[in-house]
Order: C-alpha cells, then structure tokens, then sequence
C-alpha cells in the first residue's frame, strides 16, 4: 500500500502530537492539526492502514495511536521540517561554549553537561579516532626531601600529575636537570619506546636520579594506558525518571546502568558522517532498544574527533535535538580549530 501525501501529513501530526504530549493521538486532535481539511472519519480509515502498514500501534488501553519506530524513521527521513534555531537559541548555545580550551576530558565533560542541560535527556561525551597517545611535556616538582610531583601533559592536551615518594632523598637542585631529559628523549614515544630507552640509558644514570627518572617514566606508561581507552563521559542520566516512558523502574534502571558503564558500546556516526539518529530498535545494544541516540561528531584536531550522543525516549523531538546538537558541535570544531564560535545562521528566526 503506498503512502499518500494525506497519510504522510497524518503521520507527521501523530509525531508531532505525541512528542508535545506523550498521549496516545485521536483522529478529532489530528484533524484540528490539519486544519480541520480532513474529516475524523476519513483520517479514523487512514489510520487503520497506517496501522497495518507499520507505522503505528495502538495501546490496549486508549483508542488512539501511537508511532512506532518505522514511523518515527520515515518522519526523520522524510517529514521533519528543518528546525530554525531562534537567536535566543543561538545566544544560549555560543555562552556555553564559553568552555576553557585546557584539558581535553574536562572539555568533553563540560560539553556533556551543557547539551543535557539544553536538550532535558541524557548525554554521552567522547573522543575517539587517535591509535596511539603519546607524552608532550614532563615537569618535575620538589616537595621534601623524599618526595616531588610528576606532571605530565599528554598530547591531546591531558594533564595528569601524581605524588611519587622515593626511597632516596630527592635533590630539587637536580629536578630540572631530570625534565629536561626527559622533555628531550621521552616525549612523543609510545609507553614501550619509553620503557625500553629507560633501559638502554640506566647505566649511564646515577642510581638516586634512576629512581626518580624510572618513578616519573613508570607513571607517564600507565597515564598513556588509561587515555588509550577511549574516555566517556555521561551526565544527566537521572533526567530519564522525569519521563513518562521510564516510570518503569526496571526499565530506566537498565537504561542508566547502562549509560554509566565505562565500556558501554555507545552508537558513534559512520566514518567521516556528522552526524547519526538510531531509533529504538535500530540500536544493537539491548538497553537502547526503547529509546532513540541523536549522535554528532566534531573535529577535535591531530586525527582524533570528538562525540556527544543525546540518549532519550522515541518520542524523542528529532528536529530540534538536532538543530541545537548540530551547532554546539559546529561551535566545537571551531573552538579547537580557531578558538572562534559558530557564525548565525543566515535563516535564524527570531
């Protein structure tokens, strides 16, 4: 059965109706949606076939319908308008991209919190691309005499740092000597380069200045292996409970257990794709299957990209969460790129 302009407008009302009020829809609200142009009886037969075609269901408990995922993919596909974000929206979002360019993971925590904040609905935050980290910058810093400070900068902009005590006293006299070295011959070499080129040169250092040097080398292996693994950053995941399709305690238990796993396999857009929108069955992971991702990528720089994943229900409004991701992740790009935001868009309404 083919899908005629006046079943795609009724289809387009259903979802629109349903996101706005999470209630089974009527043919009386939709035929007022439409301006009252088609009669209740007419759009009652129309979806009687748009039920058995797919696109909708209908719950034992109310005589209206509601979307079902096949529906929801054809209105993303096909019916959606493009939303325009209003000046105010744009405003809203260039202020909080206000995010200090330091350190890449509280970057992307930051911008996890800022999208939950503006989208209501949980919020996943990652970086991904690079195959291997390596160290851009070593400090050493005195504390007493049998202690300092390891500072470690990694290179994407990371900054990690780490009490180490020593069985030897520490001369802070020969702390600086200790950075330079390692500023010189064990920056941008993966953690084995770096734990072999210790070896090679240990002969050629004074045992008290090894053990500092082998401490601070020992703790830039284990920075580079724990921000090998991608980093994930999820925030907001209470603000399913505040939605009328996970009052099923199970049901959201599941869902936010799943968001705070830290190997959770997390929907990310194809290669090169700016962004991606998985509706409820879509999702491979059992835990998403009741719920639609509206994922963006944004260039982060020195081949890595950066991730930020709305999770929420199907009832989900696409167009807006897409238009508000879309910029905020276009602001990003520019931010790392040229520490600049996103220009207006030339069709923003007010």
């Amino acid at each position: 059965m083919e899908l005629t302009d006046r079943k795609k407008r009724i289809l387009k009302a259903i979802v629109e109706l349903y996101v706005e009020t999470a209630e089974p829809v009527g043919s009386k609200a939709i035929a007022v949606a439409l301006g009252n142009s088609v009669s209740s009886a007419t759009i009652r037969n129309e979806m009687a076939d748009l039920e058995e075609m797919g696109f909708l269901e209908k719950p034992h408990t109310s005589a209206g319908r509601i979307p079902s995922p096949k529906c929801y993919r054809i209105y993303v596909n096909e019916l959606m308008e493009h939303h325009r974000l209003s000046i105010q929206e744009t405003e809203s979002i260039n202020e909080a991209l206000h995010i200090k360019l330091q350190e890449l993971d509280r970057v992307l925590s930051r911008a996890g919190q800022v999208v939950s904040n503006f989208t209501n609905y949980p919020v996943y935050a990652l970086a991904a691309g690079k195959k291997e980290f390596t160290i851009a910058r070593f400090d050493l810093l005195s504390v007493d005499e049998n202690s300092f400070i390891a500072v470690i900068m990694t290179d994407d902009s990371r900054v990690k740092s780490k009490l180490l005590r020593c069985e030897v006293p520490v001369d802070a006299s020969q702390l600086p000597i200790l950075a330079a070295l390692l500023n010189k011959d064990f920056v941008k070499h993966s953690g084995t380069e770096m734990s072999q080129h210790l070896m090679k040169i240990a002969s050629q250092i004074p045992g008290a200045l090894f053990m500092i040097l082998s401490q601070t080398v020992e703790y830039a292996v284990e920075v580079l292996d724990d921000v090998q693994h991608k980093m994930i950053y999820t925030t907001g995941a209470n603000r399913i409970l505040d939605l009328p399709e996970y009052q099923d305690v199970g049901k959201a238990n599941e869902l936010m257990k799943f968001l705070s796993a830290e190997n959770a396999a997390l929907p990310m857009p194809d290669d090169n794709a700016p962004m991606k929108i998985l509706i409820g069955p879509e999702n491979v992971e059992a835990a998403l299957k009741d719920s639609s991702v509206v994922v963006a990528s944004y260039d982060i720089g020195d081949d890595m990209r950066g991730l930020i994943g709305v999770v929420g229900p199907t009832r989900m409004d696409y167009a807006t969460v897409a238009a508000r991701l879309s910029y905020f992740a276009e602001g990003l790009t520019r931010m790392f790129d040229q520490r600049q935001l996103p220009k207006h868009e030339e069709d923003v309404t007010t």
